[in-house]
């Protein structure tokens, strides 16, 4: 597709537009007027915004005045038209409008605090072109989030550690993760240097005066590693960080066909309060399709075993829009995971990396995947909220089938606070591991900066000690913004 901005440079913006239709198509920016199978002329001429959308060999037009001459008010107005043709031509209409952004309800907050609820409401729905479903879930989110958010202090932090093994990996992840039988003889090496990374950043905490707030430990699948090994991380954490009056303490243990009793234990031991099993579905043809060695029944042993061990905190994923799942299918994955009551569930919408063909019966294959996928989600909120498990976080990504998102529902009083922390960017986030990245966030300011380590276990290895010498840059913030 060719993109063909006159007279404006609103580049970014109008290119995310047209991704939620053509998320898989190549998209040109141009500033001139190059004809192709799909291209779009949008076209600003003092407030008057015009855009003509040629698709597939028919073409679509809308002009609109923007409200008022500012460079924001142009923008929206050009990407109220652009939308405007997409939904004509693809007689598909995404619920989230024109937002393209990855935290709705941080937005939505920022502007309770400005034109208060019913403002928020009222952009949401009629300039942003948001559907009252997706506002009504950015409100209740909003709201949720700002409870967990106003627990913090000026010098509060988290710390996440990354372990990226697991045991195979599934067809549509797009996580920095590898396979146990792939990168096995990386693991013990990978630990140790983990571990000294963690001291490190423990006297950096205790430097700055940090206090620890959530301690969350992903991947990966971080029970794809040893019980000892991971006795051994959950160590150096306890041993490096003060950990007596943090509010959570989360292992993402993950797929139930890596977890044991043992290695439940060592997590128990190490001193976490919450966990997540991950099964995704519990449809056992739909896990053989993605490419999950693991069956349904597998995470229902899971779960008892985690009960046994004695964890009260557990939060199950799943996702909608899987390949050859259904609507029903999801409903009876839902079901089957509420027979197992966690404290929390999570509802990913999948995002697909592989790209699929415009059809040229003019029909677009990711919309009608997208619209099983929305049943899915709909059904969710209403079957969980029914049943006291509300939503509490919110997040989107890219290229996700119908432009949908990801919510985390909980009971009340087991909200996944990191979740919300990292999310919404509310603190500082220390982290450790490959592909790990430390988010420091000015006390009592907006303003972020970001320390990136290395993303693969073996240049984490190789190239340790410019991690280490990375790790100066958290004194350097602190000394420009101090708490």
């Amino acid at each position: 597709m060719n993109l063909c901005n006159i007279n404006h440079s609103f580049n970014y913006e109008l290119e995310k537009l047209c991704r939620i239709f053509l998320p898989y198509e190549k998209i040109a920016v141009i500033n001139e007027i190059a004809e192709d199978d799909i291209f779009a002329v949008s076209k600003l001429e003092d407030r008057t915004c015009s855009v003509t959308l040629n698709f597939l060999g028919k073409s679509f037009s809308e002009t609109l005045v923007s409200p008022d001459d500012t460079a924001k008010e142009k923008e929206l107005t050009l990407a109220t038209a652009l939308f405007n043709c997409f939904v004509q031509a693809t007689d598909y209409r995404s619920e989230w409008g024109l937002l393209t952004g990855v935290r709705p309800a941080k937005l939505f907050s920022r502007l309770i605090k400005t034109v208060g609820v019913g403002g928020a409401e009222d952009y949401f729905k009629n300039r942003l072109l948001v559907s009252g479903e997706k506002t009504s879930l950015c409100k209740e989110t909003a709201v949720s989030e700002e409870k967990i958010i106003a627990k913090n202090s000026k010098n509060s932090f988290s710390l996440y550690i990354s372990i990226p093994f697991c045991p195979s990996r599934c067809s549509y992840c797009s996580f920095v993760s590898h396979s146990v039988d792939k990168a096995g003889k990386l693991i013990d090496s990978y630990v140790e240097l983990l571990c000294e990374e963690i001291k490190e950043t423990g006297i950096i905490a205790r430097e700055q005066n940090l206090k620890l707030e959530t301690v969350y430990i992903g991947g990966g699948t971080p029970v794809a590693i040893s019980a000892a090994q991971i006795a051994q991380i959950m160590a150096a954490v306890k041993e490096n960080f003060d950990l007596t009056e943090i509010s959570e303490y989360t292992v993402e243990a993950g797929r139930p066909d890596a977890i044991d009793k043992d290695k439940l234990l060592a997590i128990k031991r190490g001193g976490a309060t919450r966990i997540s099993v991950n099964p995704q579905t519990m449809n056992n043809a739909v896990l053989r399709e993605i490419g999950r060695n693991h069956t349904a029944q597998q995470t229902v042993e899971a779960m008892a075993l985690a009960r046994q061990v004695g964890f009260d905190n557990i939060n199950m994923d799943l996702i909608a829009g899987l390949p050859t799942d259904t609507p029903e299918s999801f409903k009876n994955t839902l079901h089957a995971l509420l027979e197992l009551n966690p404290e929390s569930i999570t509802v990913h919408s999948l995002s697909v990396k592989r790209a699929s063909n415009i059809s040229r019966e003019n029909t677009l294959p990711e919309i009608e995947t997208g619209k099983a996928a929305s049943e899915m989600v709909r059904y969710a909120r209403k079957t969980l909220s029914e049943k006291g498990i509300l939503p509490y976080y919110m997040y989107r990504q890219s290229k996700t089938v119908g432009n949908l998102e990801n919510v985390g529902y909980a009971k009340k009083g087991y909200e996944g606070l990191y979740n919300v922390y990292i999310m919404d960017e509310t603190h500082t986030i220390l982290a450790c591991g490959a592909s790990a990245v430390t988010k420091l966030r000015e006390p009592g300011g907006d303003y972020i900066e970001r320390i990136f380590n290395f993303k693969y276990p073996y240049e984490y290895i190789s190239r340790f000690s410019e991690i280490i010498a990375r790790k100066k840059g958290i004194c350097e913030f602190f000394k420009n913004y101090p708490i």
